[in-house]
């Protein structure tokens, strides 16, 4: 399964898209969005939100 970003808690900040080694996460509109084909459920973005706006589902 595939990162997914709680909109309503991301205010893009994109330190998850600095920890992602697929390159998976993109800031779009000051939101993070996932590129599920490219997430290898690493969780590192998980564990670097200071929001807690993101889950693996």
């Amino acid at each position: 399964m595939a990162a997914f970003i709680l909109p309503e808690l991301c205010v893009g900040c994109g330190q998850c898209a600095l920890v992602c080694p697929q390159e998976a996460i993109v800031i779009l509109v000051k939101v993070a969005k996932v590129i599920p084909d490219k997430c290898i459920d690493c969780e590192n973005c998980v564990f670097s939100c200071i929001n807690g706006a993101i889950t693996i589902i």
